[in-house]
């Protein structure tokens, strides 16, 4: 094949990449902002809509792995273009497992009766730490499309934030597990729902990081909160 035909061909090929990555990170986001507004609302309805949304991810994973495989081998890319191939099949991953725990709290609200008793109450700060999830969520995902680097080369800063809201809505609900207040099999749900926005947070952040590789070429060290915190004082 002729140079300039295979670099066409390449240039479609990384198009056709970068067109379904972009769907599936807003099939990934719209899933858990689904299965979030479900849980607030206890709306068992929602349920099947992020059922669908995994199936689809999960699809369009397997396209997106197999159009990735095909670019490397036909193809032999270099330099960024290799980068973008190989950071897009990471990030396949980490945007699937958002699909997926957003299934999980889908499963987890149709355990809930539909009148739990003070719902609101014992979401503590659940609400508030699925709000900062989907905004890492949703800024990962639009740094990737755009290819900005900069909008995501401090985002596990705010991941600190999610992770101290994890373990206030941990302390929040063991300690009215504790008093009785709290039914231990209704508590237990509440939590995984928390762990699961924990971890949501923490694959935006993967995300984020591979982003500043795919761009730049670099590969920062991640450097917690604490750590930096220690690092200030010394």
């Amino acid at each position: 094949m002729p140079e300039s035909a295979e670099r066409k061909a390449l240039a479609g090929g990384l198009q056709r990449l970068n067109e379904n990555m972009a769907t599936l990170a807003e099939l990934s986001e719209l899933a858990i902002r689904k299965a979030i507004d479900g849980l607030r609302r206890l709306d068992p309805g929602v349920a099947d809509d992020v059922f669908t949304l995994d199936e689809e991810i999960y699809a369009l994973q397997l396209e997106i792995e197999s159009t990735c495989v095909d670019l490397l081998a036909l193809h032999a890319p270099v330099a960024r273009d290799l980068r973008t191939i190989t950071t897009s099949l990471k990030i396949t991953t980490d945007l699937d497992r958002i699909g997926r725990y957003a299934k999980d709290i889908a499963e987890l609200t149709l355990q809930f009766h539909a009148k739990e008793a003070d719902h609101a109450r014992n979401l503590g700060s659940i609400p508030q730490m699925a709000e900062m999830t989907i905004r890492l969520v949703d800024r990962a995902a639009r740094a990737f499309v755009e290819r900005d680097a900069e909008s995501v080369r401090h985002i596990e800063e705010e991941d600190d934030s999610v992770d101290l809201l994890h373990e206030q809505a941990f302390q929040e609900i063991i300690g009215r597990m504790k008093t009785g207040e709290l039914d231990t099999e209704v508590g237990a749900r509440y939590i995984l729902v928390s762990r699961y926005l924990e971890r949501i947070a923490d694959h935006a952040v993967n995300i984020g990081e591979r982003v500043v590789y795919m761009v730049t070429g670099e590969r920062a060290p991640r450097i917690r909160a604490a750590v930096r915190a220690r690092e200030e004082r010394t």
